[in-house]
């Protein structure tokens, strides 16, 4: 792609996009080009579907990943082409919404006592006691701890967008635990192996999936299934779900609303209409 690239790549730094998605984007785009093994500015709109209908239809990508392919071409002709005709009338995949994988506590106790690392069980204490992203806990530093006010500073979060979270006491307890053992250097809490680095998000992914096959816990566990655990145990300790979007750091309440759905004890303790009725109407007649 060559000067298109570089365009694109400026454009996304000065919109402030994280370095992740640049990457993301700028690599959808150069497999567009390479796909065509053409410029972008000598394609159309034609073009661009049938590069859409080929993700799906012959390479077999999920929704997901071809809506991140969508979003980068919208990107690339939208802004560095500034061409959005080309793009105008290109839909979003529909994503199916599947309900979250949700441990239940017992499982998270079996978890946390087979990580053997006390580095990496705090960190998995961080995530279910404090809903973070995998990468909000790799990237906190000893100056987001605010113990006074019982707080967890998240920076930059999704969106660039800063918030607070819950700091409980036991969570509390095992930063100071760690803290002593440990002794981070600063200013990160968790830092990785190279001078100046924060720990990687799959050195804690690989940390989790095998303490959670020694602790023989069948369901698949991630990061962000702690995260969802977090939301559904709040959920059905009775805390609403205004204050769970904002824990979350979630920018519509739609989006935590998954965890209505997802809550086993909520659910079983609603009444049912059937219950309302009298019970000689659900006897059986002789």
């Amino acid at each position: 792609m060559g000067a298109v690239r570089d365009r694109m790549e400026t454009d996304l730094k000065l919109r402030n996009y994280r370095q992740s998605t640049q990457a993301q984007y700028l690599s959808c785009a150069k497999n567009f080009a390479k796909h065509y093994w053409r410029s972008p500015e000598e394609l159309d709109a034609e073009d661009v579907r049938r590069y859409m209908v080929h993700l799906g239809e012959v390479r077999g990508l999920a929704p997901a990943t071809r809506k991140v392919h969508c979003a980068a071409l919208k990107f690339l002709y939208e802004v560095t082409l500034d061409r959005p005709e080309v793009v105008s009338s290109l839909g979003w995949p529909r994503v199916r919404s599947k309900l979250p994988v949700v441990l239940s506590p017992t499982d998270v106790e079996q978890l946390l006592g087979h990580v053997a690392s006390i580095k990496y069980r705090t960190i998995t204490a961080v995530l279910y006691g404090t809903g973070l992203r995998i990468s909000e806990a790799c990237r906190l530093e000893i100056g987001d701890i605010v113990s006074d006010r019982q707080l967890l500073q998240v920076r930059d979060g999704k969106g660039g967008r800063d918030r607070y979270t819950m700091l409980s006491e036991r969570l509390l307890l095992s930063l100071r635990e760690y803290w002593r053992e440990e002794r981070p250097p600063g200013p990160h809490l968790f830092p990785g192996a190279r001078p100046g680095s924060t720990v990687h998000p799959q050195t804690v992914r690989n940390a989790l999936a095998k303490a959670a096959e020694q602790a023989k816990i069948r369901k698949r566990v991630t990061p962000h299934i702690l995260r969802h655990s977090f939301a559904t145990h709040l959920h059905e300790s009775g805390v609403d779900i205004r204050t769970i979007q904002v824990l979350l750091g979630h920018r519509s309440i739609r989006t935590t609303q998954l965890y209505s759905q997802v809550s086993g004890r909520v659910i079983a303790r609603t009444p049912s209409p059937l219950d309302r009725l009298r019970p000689s109407a659900t006897r059986l007649r002789s």
